[in-house]
């Protein structure tokens, strides 16, 4: 039976938990505002958020844009505009368990669901050949995308959609050079996690969060109650550990995503932070270059860490214009 100190521990350890979490961090007028100008639409039984804005560009040019971890689909505000001047159609979604969606305790969040989720919303909206800009966790699921068009390809076949260009962010699509944060061993780590999940609070979210970005690209306070009110929307801070799964699939996945990007025609490129302390520049981008040598690269300035668009997003706009351009004149070439 156990000790009254060991009970009383507990309960206080419970307790201080309740305390510091609820109610759950209130939505900002900010992330209100973004919540207000998308959508929801249902896949499985889960309410997934999407935003989609007509942009200034041509009708067919349609881009699909992928969050990471733990974040959503606000990582992409500072560039939204630009990106609308670029393309016909912007859309991008919250993965279930993420941002404004559903996040469902217990839930086994795979990748491969996230990319079923993005091409039942593709065909919803009738958009069969897209873009694909991604970040984090979301290159993983652009993989995986690649993959299956990969597998149509190489069978002579043409599936329902297609993927017309690719471009990734900072993100851990090589898993050997992948240097983990030691809040992601401890949200990987079965008996710590319950207890860190409740224990969360806005200062340690602070400290975490900062570590990826640039010492002088750090968020606002405004924009890190932006991001720590969205992530912990719907109790998020109660689905961390489901979520951090990703990491030990893109392990148990590695031959095939890495292998997809190795094998692929689709036209890629990767615009990335090198100060990026989960991704190092001297291990991952040598590697990646090594392994994808017909991918383009912008390295951006030194300074810039693993949120790109989010610590520089005009040098994120001009490096994705460049590529974008420079698909379409390939492409146009290739209709002479």
């Amino acid at each position: 039976m156990p000790s009254t100190s060991s009970i009383i521990l507990v309960s206080l350890v419970v307790a201080i938990a309740i305390f510091i979490n609820y109610p759950s961090p209130p939505l900002t007028d900010r992330i209100k505002k973004w919540k207000e100008s998308g959508q929801y639409f249902e896949y499985k039984g889960h309410n997934r958020f999407y935003k989609e804005s007509k942009g200034s560009g041509r009708d067919e040019d349609i881009l699909m844009i992928f969050h990471g971890f733990p974040s959503s689909s606000y990582d992409y505000n500072k560039i939204w505009d630009d990106l609308t001047k670029m393309f016909g159609k912007v859309v991008v979604l919250d993965f279930l368990g993420y941002g404004l969606s559903d996040k469902p305790l217990g839930h086994n969040y795979l990748m491969v669901e996230h990319a079923d989720s993005v091409e039942f919303l593709l065909k919803k909206l009738g958009h069969k050949r897209y873009h694909i800009l991604s970040h984090d966790m979301g290159d993983t699921v652009a993989q995986e995308l690649i993959h299956r068009q990969n597998k149509l390809t190489e069978a002579g076949k043409k599936g329902e959609l297609e993927i017309l260009s690719v471009c990734l962010m900072n993100g851990g699509i090589i898993p050997e050079t992948i240097d983990m944060r030691l809040l992601q061993k401890v949200m990987l780590n079965p008996w710590l996690a319950p207890i860190a999940m409740r224990l969360s609070n806005r200062i340690m979210f602070k400290k975490g969060f900062g570590e990826v970005f640039g010492e002088k690209t750090q968020p606002t306070p405004e924009e890190f109650d932006d991001y720590y009110s969205v992530i912990g929307y719907n109790d998020g801070h109660l689905v961390t550990n489901d979520l951090i799964q990703y990491l030990p699939q893109r392990f148990a996945n590695r031959d095939k995503w890495v292998g997809a990007l190795e094998q692929t025609k689709i036209p890629l490129h990767i615009i990335f932070g090198p100060s990026d302390p989960v991704n190092p520049h001297n291990t991952f981008l040598k590697r990646y270059k090594e392994l994808v040598p017909h991918s383009g690269v912008t390295e951006l300035p030194s300074h810039i860490s693993h949120y790109p668009h989010l610590e520089y997003p005009e040098g994120v706009a001009k490096a994705y214009k460049q590529f974008f351009e420079s698909w379409k004149r390939n492409a146009s070439k290739k209709q002479e």
